[in-house]
């Protein structure tokens, strides 16, 4: 991939400059608190990157779906009051910037209150860019989608990939083009029909692949399992057939959920039960991977060199005991990390937040920003923030 990259910019070429930096800062909030700021933490490299070089620094970013209208509770304002930053109430006002000295920091609304942005409307891009020097796109885990920020942005102004979306291209490339080996994926989360490209890719990559959750309810149903009244996609049983017969053509071996944790509602207080999976009953409600699924993926955990984990195994939301399956697997897999014994790559946001809950997320090796473009990625797609990022390296002159 050739693209400019912000890190290779020095003093000289960044101090006093206008700066249009493209963050994710679609944070989980809830009563007008952040309740997760991974997302925001992990933008500080590029920002100090850029304060240290002098730049005047305007930060850019998304909260929700507003659909091009102004909506009070997802106002950017809480994420400029929790970095300690003044806020910009448009992000088309452009007559603060005389007043920012070198090394300032501003964050503007809302690109989403404006229709042009999720529709990547021309006009939209070129006001934006009005102003500015230069543009860094640092926001992975929203360049799989083709916005007017993301995109249409670079063909205004000399683009740069910013250390953040530089370091998740470097991770995940590696993953596919180079692991140390053996490989092994693990694969949760709910719905096979949003994963079929994932899992026919990581089958053609992976040394072992594991499938849990409501995923492996799934597959398990395919194989003329019982499953209860569990959610599961059973419209998708012929394809998860086919997954697996493309899992044992490319050499890679498939684990499925031995036991299930089961209620009989599906209700964080309901009474949880163990069951093998072959003998799940009528009425019950599976909600988690059981203590044997467990203790078996985290003894193949002995048996890779590295690690990809997406997705879930139940219904973390509830807590620990619904949750069991993935809490005991993320402690366990920060541990080996910790020791040295596998590379774990970790993401999609369910995921990560599971690592938050159990306290280890700095102990894994890499922690993705991105949800559905840490798929798309692993799918092999080009994404399109990237691939815009490549036509500016090629095309706009500087």
């Amino acid at each position: 991939m050739e693209m400019r990259k912000l890190s290779d910019l020095t003093f000289n070429e960044l101090n006093g400059k206008y700066v249009l930096l493209r963050e994710d800062f679609n944070v989980q909030i809830v009563g007008r608190k952040i309740t997760d700021a991974f997302r925001i933490d992990a933008a500080k490299p590029t920002l100090k990157f850029l304060v240290d070089n002098g730049a005047k620094v305007v930060i850019c970013a998304h909260l929700g779906r507003p659909s091009g209208e102004y909506v009070k509770d997802l106002s950017l304002d809480i994420i400029a009051d929790y970095m300690k930053i003044p806020f910009v109430k448009d992000c088309l006002e452009k007559d603060f910037l005389t007043d920012m000295k070198n090394g300032d920091v501003v964050l503007m609304e809302n690109l989403r209150f404006y229709i042009g942005e999720e529709k990547n409307e021309d006009e939209f891009a070129k006001k934006l860019a009005e102003g500015f020097d230069l543009y860094v796109n640092d926001a992975f885990a929203v360049s799989h989608r083709s916005a007017a920020s993301i995109v249409g942005i670079t063909k205004y102004l000399p683009s740069y990939a910013g250390i953040l979306l530089d370091k998740e291209i470097t991770n995940l490339d590696a993953v596919l083009h180079n692991p140390e080996r053996p490989l092994v994926a693990y694969v949760g989360g709910g719905k096979v029909s949003t994963k079929i490209d994932v899992l026919k890719k990581i089958s053609s990559i992976a040394d072992k692949m594991v499938i849990g959750g409501a995923m492996g309810t799934t597959f398990n149903y395919a194989l003329k399992l019982p499953v209860g009244d569990s959610l599961c996609e059973k419209t998708m049983a012929r394809t998860a057939i086919m997954i697996m017969l493309e899992a044992t053509e490319n050499e890679c071996d498939l684990y499925l959920p031995l036991d299930k944790g089961v209620g009989k509602e599906f209700n964080k207080d309901a009474e949880r039960e163990n069951r093998d999976v072959k003998d799940i009953r009528d009425d019950d409600i599976i909600m988690d991977d059981g203590t044997k699924t467990i203790e078996r993926n985290i003894e193949l955990l002995k048996t890779a060199k590295t690690i990809i984990w997406n997705g879930p195994f139940g219904v973390t939301e509830f807590g620990e005991k619904w949750g069991k399956s993935s809490y005991e697997f993320a402690r366990a897999l920060a541990e080996y990390t910790k020791s040295g014994k596998v590379n774990s790559i970790v993401g999609g946001g369910d995921t990560v937040a599971v690592l938050n809950a159990c306290g280890v997320l700095d102990d894994i090796s890499y922690v993705s920003t991105g949800g559905g473009a840490f798929l798309e990625f692993i799918e092999g797609k080009k994404l399109p923030g990237i691939i815009a990022l490549e036509d500016n390296f090629k095309n706009f002159s500087i």
